[in-house]
């Protein structure tokens, strides 16, 4: 199973979205659906799809949050010819942030918002080797920039399986980016790449939640550890979710959740989703006892 997986909120395009994702990726599929009941925001759809062999979460749950360019997802491309085809279904509808195009460091690349504003940048790789096909890239703007590097070193710090890929930085004369910051970054936490930047140009934008990322734990330890670790703002701190001290939003949930919420016994669903939204930090002790109350009558 995968240690961290995207999340994406929309507000009730997700099951479109995740249709026309795995539709336009090669090698995708939704795995799995599953529907919750008497949330704040009413029924949810929450889906898991299966990108180029990434799985990401997708949930319906009103219009709350938007996504914004602070977290975009790299898709590394063989080919040229791969590309343009993405790059046609991805803007259709969207915004293209940078225009597709041959730049400095490749050949045939492209950074756009697509109709749903999730952003995306599209990149030929020639002869780097692909580690990940589609890589989350965090941008850290605003009152978070210059910090990537701090934020490398953090996670580095925070999971137990880190690594250090690459470090480039800007140089003198790339004003407004102040030289020795970070151009790029990659990084490795627990098997899933992730790559971070400054930029110190004016955005409108920053992190919020409508992009999280899932630790998936088994134990109650691993969920006390990873939520003493990331979370640095306790009025964030709802269902799972927290925000780092970068303003990151992590959810941190125990796997057992996962067949919890795929159960088609409604009654048994619906204790667990009760039992869920009373919480901050998950209890697992508390959801194994919810789910499993008087279940077999139920």
């Amino acid at each position: 199973m995968q240690r961290i997986t995207a999340h994406l909120w929309f507000d009730k395009e997700a099951k479109e979205a995740a249709g026309l994702y795995t539709s336009i990726f090669k090698n995708s599929k939704i795995k799995n659906t599953a529907i919750l009941n008497n949330t704040p925001s009413g029924a949810v759809d929450l889906l898991t799809i299966e990108l180029m062999g990434q799985e990401f979460r997708l949930i319906n749950a009103g219009p709350l949050f938007k996504f914004t360019p602070a977290v975009s997802f790299l898709v590394a491309c063989e080919t040229k010819d791969e590309v343009d085809p993405l790059w046609s279904e991805l803007s259709k509808g969207g915004s293209a942030l940078m225009e597709l195009g041959e730049y400095p460091f490749s050949q045939r690349y492209g950074w756009t918002k697509d109709r749903y504003g999730l952003s995306w940048q599209l990149m030929f790789m020639g002869e780097r080797e692909i580690k990940q096909t589609v890589t989350p890239t965090l941008m850290f703007v605003g009152q978070q920039c210059g910090r990537a590097e701090e934020a490398v070193n953090f996670y580095s710090s925070v999971f137990h399986d880190a690594k250090v890929d690459h470090i480039l930085r800007y140089g003198p004369g790339e004003e407004p980016d102040q030289a020795g910051t970070i151009r790029h970054a990659s990084i490795s936490l627990e098997g899933e790449n992730f790559a971070l930047m400054d930029s110190a140009r004016a955005h409108n934008f920053t992190f919020n939640e409508a992009i999280s990322f899932m630790v998936h734990c088994k134990t109650q330890e691993e969920i006390d550890y990873f939520w003493a670790k990331l979370s640095a703002d306790p009025k964030a701190e709802q269902c799972g979710w927290l925000k780092d001290k970068f303003g990151l939003s992590w959810q941190i949930v125990p796997t057992a959740m996962d067949e919890m919420l795929q159960d088609k016994n409604e009654a048994a669903l619906a204790r667990v989703t009760e039992a869920f939204l009373k919480m901050k930090k998950f209890d697992i002790a508390k959801l194994k006892d919810a789910y499993g109350r008087d279940r077999s009558a139920a």
